[in-house]
């Protein structure tokens, strides 16, 4: 039988480390990252960075539970946090102004993870 679940050992932690925050600190938005996360590979997310441009306010706090693609344009101001970025939406982000982040820094950042968007 083939084994379940992501292989990654950092994503393993990662989800682990978010459902056990979910707990202790009573945030259920971190419960629903790791949920997202959890997926299999042909049904993680990826949002390409117009997608942030269209969703997302000027100065919001959007986390993805999965990859950040650099397709389209973005003029906004926003902070992205994320489990993965490809090289060009990393650039295109921080080129409009606004700040990239790893999904864990967010999460010591803002525990209760209040006035964050997710964007699947």
């Amino acid at each position: 039988m083939k084994p379940t679940g992501p292989t990654n050992p950092y994503l393993k932690k990662l989800i682990e480390d978010l459902k056990q925050k979910s707990k202790e600190l009573k945030a259920p938005i971190w419960k629903a990252v790791a949920e997202k996360l959890e997926k299999p590979r042909r049904k993680k997310v990826e949002v390409n960075v117009y997608e942030i441009e269209r969703y997302a306010k000027e100065g919001e706090t959007v986390v993805v539970p999965g990859v950040v693609l650099g397709s389209g344009e973005i003029r906004k101001k926003v902070r992205v946090a994320a489990w993965r970025f490809s090289p060009k939406a990393e650039e295109k982000i921080k080129k409009a102004g606004g700040i990239v982040m790893k999904i864990e820094d967010l999460v010591k950042e803002n525990p209760k993870g209040s006035n964050v968007k997710i964007l699947v």
